[in-house]
């Protein structure tokens, strides 16, 4: 028979190599962890590694992590390129775009055969057209990249749709559009000069898609955590997979190519919305018109004192 004493030094010796291999688990696994909070932080740095204490899972993972950041590093310095791109393009083309548009339009005063009337009017369009595009553009670059501040405060919800009513009274009165709001008093949480242009490129999306002869309203439901803003058209409709991609920068639905416009509208109006801690959804039926939501959060009101 085995004495006691080995019996119980191969029991305590096989619960060391145990507990043992459970501590470098552990050990490995916490690594893993610190890693992974880094990468998500973006402050992931390989320091302290040796090898030899540590799983082939560790240096894989060490390997990839440090791709990703370097990858992340650079697509960061090409957007930055792109955008400050964009802005020198913008800063340079818009005295000749202004120039195009003063001498299109004086072109079109003076005594022109008809021909050549529309040809004045098709190139004043055109340059307008590209002078949006550009603007857009910039807007969207900068409020992507942080240079543009949105601070959200609280204020008038009425305010805010009355004044984006009236903006696009003239544009649905010149279509034969009816355009008419719901007043209700609410607050919410906005930034109100970047809240009203998302607002507006929502009602001026659904006049530019309404028939002459249809309607687009706007209503105001008020909850106790946040504020709906409603813009309905009575339009041409969004499929399901169009709806799923609208507010894609430069999307447009295959119906609405004939239409003016660059497909940046609704995605400006998202990423707004975003800043501002809100969202955007949208409901719609082909045929049967369309509804965008805009969801702004409303201030935390103070607990009554006792």
């Amino acid at each position: 028979m085995i004495p006691w004493f080995i019996a119980l030094s191969a029991v305590l010796l096989a619960a060391a190599i145990i507990l043992f291999d459970r501590y470098r688990l552990r050990r490995t696994m916490d690594m893993l962890d610190h890693m992974l909070d880094e990468a998500i932080a973006g402050a992931f740095a390989a320091s302290h590694f040796d090898e030899s204490r540590l799983s082939a899972v560790e240096a894989k993972m060490r390997r990839y992590l440090e791709g990703s950041g370097v990858t992340k590093a650079r697509l960061a310095e090409q957007q930055a390129r792109v955008q400050a791109l964009i802005a020198d393009i913008s800063h340079q083309t818009k005295t000749p775009i202004s120039n195009i548009l003063l001498y299109a339009a004086l072109l079109g005063d003076k005594p022109l055969p008809d021909d050549c009337r529309d040809c004045v009017q098709a190139l004043s369009a055109q340059a307008d057209k590209l002078r949006f595009l550009i603007e857009a553009l910039v807007k969207a670059g900068r409020l992507e990249t942080g240079v543009i501040a949105v601070h959200p405060k609280a204020d008038s919800v009425a305010a805010l749709v009355a004044d984006a009513l009236d903006e696009a009274a003239p544009k649905a009165q010149a279509k034969g559009i009816t355009l008419s709001g719901t007043d209700v008093d609410a607050s919410a949480c906005f930034d109100c000069k970047w809240t009203g242009e998302a607002l507006g490129n929502l009602l001026d999306n659904a006049i530019k898609y309404t028939p002459a002869g249809g309607s687009v309203t706007v209503s105001v439901v008020p909850y106790e955590l946040f504020c709906r803003i409603d813009v309905t058209d009575t339009g041409i409709g969004l499929t399901e997979d169009e709806s799923a991609r609208v507010f894609e920068r430069f999307y447009r639905a295959p119906a609405a190519h004939d239409a003016p416009g660059v497909g940046l509208g609704l995605y400006l109006a998202r990423e707004i919305a975003a800043a501002n801690g809100g969202y955007i959804k949208v409901s719609s039926r082909p045929g049967a018109g369309s509804t965008f939501s805009l969801f702004l959060s409303r201030p935390i009101e103070p607990p009554e004192q006792m």
